[in-house]
Order: structure tokens, then C-alpha cells, then sequence
């Protein structure tokens, strides 16, 4: 019995950091909807090219070398040296900002006032486009991510040992520390959208567009604020699940996880956000724990479709989602 309830209570805790990693690629969704009504369904493909540029800027890897080499007959592989991690974060953060200027400036700028699903067809696109570029620039392989965060095998730094009742308990390091940094960023991202000048622009704007034209907010500029941000949530996100399970194209399909915490949480809710990506991931790992032998497994990749489902059917609009009203 003891070791039943210490394994329990580790999947709880695997469970928690997973859901807070769940949560921070739902912020980006969040963030972008609140402030444009745009879905964005390319932000799990944000991640993923973000993760593919920092690896490409840390191995110093010569931007659509392959083309380079298929047109001109070249042998270009690299420019010689390494980046720093820090330095190529923040020349990655720069590349998801001018991301974020030339999506608005060319895309999304001519199509205000479009009909919901014209703009959610356009961040397909964006999506299919920026996986295409993604490819094209840094190559299609598998690439391993290593910005100094925990990881390998070694008990001292990559497992925690707490020993209850004669058991082991242990929790990877590297879950540990993505855990902090995601709690850090969501609790930032809190601060920021409720008490900054811009975040309350950012309210405004996502309120009503023509009110806040008029009281002096420029909308071109909270939208590429906005983007950027998710650009820059994207990229934690990719560093984090990147340095997991390596940088692969199947990175980008973390975006189909977070639409069931949207689901849960109310799709314009920061806190929603928050707590539907702990409700998942407690969830679907103590549904695998404790029914999950009980019908073979693998529920882990339906549970959180099923609960979103029921919500949809008693509660559309999430926890903390607004109810809409419409009257005709």
C-alpha cells in the first residue's frame, strides 16, 4: 500500500509539470486571440521553427545551406564556429520579433475586419509555411538541443531521491527545471497583461478595436507586441520540449495538446489557460495510473480530447471562459 501511494503521489507530480508545460504553449494561443480574435494555429509550428533557428544558430549553421548548395553547386555546411546558448537565445528571440513584424505587416494587417475562420485559414497557411521554411533553412533531421539544462543520466543532477517509508521517489531534473522556468514565465505573462501600459493596451485592444483607436492606441503595434510575446513563449516551449525529446518536425503537433486546455480554460482566460493545463496533465496521468490497466493502456492520448469533449457539451465557454450572448 505505501508504494502504491508514493507512486501515486510521483505521477501526481509528473503530472503537474507536464500541465504547466501544457499551459505555456496554450498562452500563446491566449495571448494572440485576446488581442486580435485570431486562433492562431500556428503557434505549436512557432515552436517548432524556433527551435530549429536556436539550434541553427548555435551550431553556426549557414541559414538555407542546402538550397545553397542544390543551386550553385557549393559545399556550404557551416560557418565555423559555435554560439554561446544565451547569445543564440537572444539572437532567436530577435528572429521570432521580426517573425512577428512581417506576419502583421504582409498577412494579417489586410485582413482586418475578415469573417473568424478567413483569419484561421491564414494562420494555416502561416503554419504549412513556416514548417516549409523551416525546413528549408536549417534541414529536416533530427537535431539535439542542449542549452545547458539538466539532462543524461547521473543521479546527483538529473534524479531527485526522496526516500518515504523504505521507497524511492524520484522526478527527472530536467522536469524540475522546465516546471520552474514555465511557472516563472506564465506568472510574468500574469503581471504583465494585468498591471503594464501595454498589457492593459492589450485588453483594450482585445475589448473593442474602434475604442481603442480612439483613445490613442495604435492596433498595428499591440498586435506585433503580441506576437511577439507568443513568438518568444513559443521559443521557451520549443527550448523546453526540444531539449526533451529533440527538435523534430513532430514538435510542432504540442499545439494539438493545448486545445484541449483551451477548451477547459476559456480560449481569452490567462488563468484559464493555467489551470486547464494542470487539470490536463494531473488528469490524463492519473487516468493512465489508475484505469489505465484496466483497458490497455495508452490513454494518455485520447484522455484529454474526452474531457475537453464534455466540455464542450455542458460548458463551451470554459471555466473561465465568457459566455457570449448574441441576441437576434
Amino acid at each position: 500500500m505505501p508504494e502504491q501511494l508514493i507512486f501515486g503521489m510521483e505521477v501526481f507530480l509528473n503530472g503537474l509539470m507536464a500541465g504547466v508545460l501544457y499551459a505555456l504553449v496554450a498562452l500563446g494561443f491566449v495571448l494572440i486571440y485576446k488581442a486580435s480574435g485570431i486562433f492562431n494555429y500556428a503557434q505549436g509550428v512557432m515552436a517548432l521553427f524556433s527551435a530549429l533557428t536556436l539550434v541553427g544558430i548555435m551550431e553556426g549553421q549557414v541559414p538555407f545551406g542546402h538550397l545553397i548548395n542544390a543551386i550553385f553547386g557549393t559545399e556550404i555546411h557551416g560557418f565555423g564556429w559555435h554560439v554561446p546558448a544565451f547569445a543564440a537565445i537572444l539572437l532567436t528571440m530577435g528572429v521570432m520579433i521580426l517573425l512577428a513584424v512581417i506576419v502583421q505587416k504582409c498577412v494579417f494587417r489586410h485582413l482586418v475586419g475578415q469573417e473568424p475562420i478567413i483569419l484561421f485559414m491564414a494562420t494555416i497557411g502561416l503554419a504549412y509555411f513556416l514548417e516549409g521554411v523551416g525546413d528549408i533553412m536549417w534541414g529536416s533531421e533530427i537535431k539535439k538541443l542542449d542549452v545547458g539544462l539538466p539532462q543524461g543520466i547521473n543521479t546527483l543532477i538529473d534524479e531527485t531521491t526522496f526516500g518515504w517509508f523504505g521507497y524511492g521517489f524520484f522526478i527527472d531534473n530536467l522536469d524540475i527545471v522546465a516546471t520552474v522556468i514555465a511557472a516563472l514565465l506564465v506568472t510574468a505573462l500574469v503581471i504583465f497583461a494585468q498591471y503594464t501600459k501595454q498589457g492593459r493596451a492589450m485588453r483594450a485592444v482585445a475589448d473593442d478595436h474602434q475604442a481603442a483607436l480612439s483613445v490613442g492606441i495604435s492596433l498595428n503595434f499591440v498586435w506585433v507586441m503580441v506576437w511577439s510575446v507568443a513568438g518568444f513563449v513559443a521559443l521557451v516551449a520549443g527550448i523546453m520540449w526540444g531539449t526533451k525529446s529533440g527538435v523534430q518536425f513532430s514538435l510542432s503537433l504540442i499545439a494539438l495538446k493545448a486545445l484541449p486546455v483551451l477548451m477547459l480554460g476559456g480560449f481569452t482566460s490567462i488563468p484559464g489557460a493555467i489551470v486547464g493545463g494542470l487539470i490536463i496533465g494531473v488528469g490524463e496521468k492519473l487516468f493512465e495510473f489508475a484505469i489505465g490497466p484496466m483497458v490497455g493502456g495508452a490513454t494518455e492520448n485520447w484522455f484529454a480530447y474526452v474531457l475537453a469533449l464534455i466540455f464542450l457539451v455542458f460548458r463551451p465557454q470554459g471555466l473561465f471562459g465568457e459566455k457570449i450572448i448574441e441576441r437576434v
